[in-house]
């Protein structure tokens, strides 16, 4: 069975999808993409915006999450921490 990713991997995931869906995602999105449940998406995505990672638009009077300049400042320093553990042989 594979191992539980930590708390800061799942925002981190969280950052990626939005990134990748060009800055702007659903939550229907982010929800599979990210592998999470309705109520860990709702907690996680309250943190990001909390910190100023993600901010919350209404499309059509639908939500959508759009990753901020910290945001992806965030996912920068993440993968080189991810390269300094990987050739440390550390998983993180």
């Amino acid at each position: 069975m594979g191992e539980r990713r930590s708390k800061v991997h799942v925002l981190v995931d969280i950052l990626r999808v939005i990134q990748r869906e060009g800055g702007t995602a659903k939550p229907t999105h982010i929800l599979y993409k990210a592998n999470l449940s309705h109520k860990l998406l709702k907690s996680h995505l309250g943190l990001l915006i909390e910190k100023g990672f993600v901010e919350q638009r209404e499309y059509g009077g639908k939500a959508h999450y759009s990753i901020t300049q910290k945001g992806v400042e965030f996912i920068v320093e993440y993968r080189k921490v991810e390269r300094l553990s990987s050739a440390f042989g550390l998983p993180i």
